[in-house]
């Protein structure tokens, strides 16, 4: 059974192309296959082998006092979703060109998988406030799936998200919005953008949601969630709705 991980964490890195090398290094050392994304604001990857030789990545990795919070999501499948490697340098660790979005300077608030589960079930928060959740992928993504009455924005790239979430803003004024996305990453950053514009009725889904459907499983979730490797998307409880070809070309 192979591990499947999605991570990032959010830190200054002061030599980016430094830090990719040795991530590079110790990847290949447990034959790791995915992708790595380093940046000075902090890391983003996603990566596949065996589960123990995962474990020690991330053992290793956490060290780091950087990166000791790093943000994981874990997943299974019968054999590696991804055909190599890949270890970048990057401006951002995903691109938003924002310069009032960097967690760097702390967080937005968040909402648990837990409290957003109950939230979806009584229709507002626990202060009677309507609900929004506000998906900050693209639409490709989701096509997969999404939230049951989740407020789609008409987006090819997460840097088309501004521009169409102040189009929104009589709409989302006078509700509890939270925003999410696949992992964290980018409802980190938009969230904090959003606070950062006087919008500050806006939470972000910690875990984003697979980290939804690891903790409470498919509640309020229509359809699966696209994952940027050969599984294409996982369902709710975590398996790909596509398989997997295996080294040999076999599926």
């Amino acid at each position: 059974m192979i591990k499947n991980i999605a991570a990032y964490a959010f830190g200054t890195v002061e030599a980016p192309r430094a830090l990719a090398q040795r991530l590079l290094a110790l990847a290949e050392s447990g034959n790791l296959r995915g992708t790595i994304l380093v940046a000075g604001e902090g890391l983003n990857l996603f990566l596949a082998g065996e589960s123990a030789r995962i474990d020690a990545f991330v053992a290793e990795l956490r060290r780091d006092l950087r990166f000791e919070d790093l943000q994981i999501k874990t997943s299974f499948s019968d054999s590696v979703p991804f055909a190599r490697l890949k270890v970048k340098v990057k401006a951002e660790i995903i691109a938003f060109r924002q310069d009032d979005a960097s967690p760097l300077s702390g967080r937005a608030p968040v909402v648990s998988p837990q409290d957003l589960a109950r939230w979806i079930d009584q229709a507002c928060d626990d202060d009677g406030r309507r609900l929004i959740l506000l998906d900050t992928r693209n639409r490709e993504e989701v096509g997969y799936g999404t939230f049951a009455d989740a407020r789609i924005l008409p987006i090819d790239n997460f840097t088309d998200l501004p521009q169409a979430v102040l189009d929104l803003r009589e709409e989302l004024a006078d509700a509890t919005v939270v925003s999410f996305c696949t992992g964290g990453v980018r409802c980190e950053k938009a969230a904090l953008w959003m606070r950062a514009q006087g919008m500050d009725n806006v939470l972000q889904l910690d875990g984003g949601i697979l980290g939804y459907f690891e903790n409470v499983g498919g509640a309020g979730y229509a359809g699966a969630c696209f994952v940027f490797d050969e599984r294409v998307a996982l369902t709710p409880d975590l398996r790909p709705i596509t398989p997997v070809t295996n080294n040999d070309g076999v599926s």
